[in-house]
């Protein structure tokens, strides 16, 4: 369509120029993370009329990908938390059967989010045989159909017994989450229980389920866990997508930069204080 607005330009005909005028095009209204997708298509689709020898070779091959901004995953204090984990035992519904069960669910996902770090995609398709309350560990099958074993907290298994039991389901191969229907509960459906519980809760910030992703690992990592543990309870492939949470963590390293730095505010505080004596 581009092509066809700026001069009627044939796509076998079309060149690096061609292309380079396309991205400055997309740059009027588009993210540079838009952008970079949109290259990325561009270059499989040049690669295949090659393969088909349609064209002689790819105009898109050599065209640089605009560098993708990185921002900071959004993430939750303690308090925060826990007050999004209270939260759905205190918004007032009719009382009914359908709303204490939905009450219990809502309270099990948001607990098990923070307590043990899933993808939505991983909870969602969550079955009951998963689960082991007596050892505390749930069994995970991540990308690639990579199965790991992460731990879940006492809370968050005092939850999910509460919400199974209030459903009377015993069955293993039972998704553990449904909706009112008795189907197994979308990504969107949890993404908008989040939505909800984090507005009643006091907190005005953008916060998705993998906001609670992110909080878990930022909360691991400010009480001491090691990276690599976390990056296996996350389920992350390569280190380098761990060590993102080691930018968020801006709690502990101003903690340990205040102790230990003999120029920082509070030594120097201390300082004066004791010069005045």
């Amino acid at each position: 369509m581009y092509l066809s607005a700026s001069g009627g330009v044939e796509i076998e005909k079309a060149d690096r120029i061609a292309i380079r005028k396309y991205m400055s095009f997309l740059h009027r209204k588009n993210k540079k993370s838009s952008i970079a997708r949109k290259i990325s298509t561009l270059r499989s689709f040049f690669k295949y009329l090659t393969r088909e020898q349609v064209i002689a070779s790819n105009p898109a091959k050599s065209v640089s990908t605009p560098k993708v901004e990185k921002t900071l995953p959004t993430t939750l204090t303690v308090d925060e938390a826990f007050r999004l984990m209270d939260s759905p035992g205190t918004i007032p519904e009719k009382p009914s059967e359908a709303s204490q069960e939905s009450r219990l669910r809502d309270r099990a996902i948001l607990e098990l989010l923070y307590s043990s770090g899933l993808r939505v995609s991983e909870l969602v398709g969550l079955n009951l045989d998963q689960l082991n309350s007596d050892l505390g560990i749930v069994r995970v099958m991540g990308k690639g159909r990579k199965e790991r074993i992460v731990p879940v907290g006492m809370k968050a298994l005092e939850a999910l017994k509460a919400y199974v039991e209030e459903r009377g389901v015993s069955r293993g191969e039972e998704p553990i989450f449904t909706n009112s229907f008795g189907g197994r509960l979308t990504t969107r459906s949890v993404g908008r229980l989040v939505k909800k519980y984090t507005r009643h809760s006091g907190i005005f910030r953008r916060v998705s389920p993998h906001s609670l992703r992110h909080t878990f690992a930022t909360h691991l990592l400010d009480a001491g866990a090691d990276i690599r543990e976390i990056q296996e309870m996350l389920g992350h492939a390569s280190l380098s997508t761990t060590q993102k949470y080691t930018h968020v963590s801006m709690g502990r390293l101003m903690e340990v930069y205040d102790k230990a730095h003999p120029r920082s505010f509070k030594n120097v505080s201390r300082k004066g204080q004791e010069g005045k004596q």
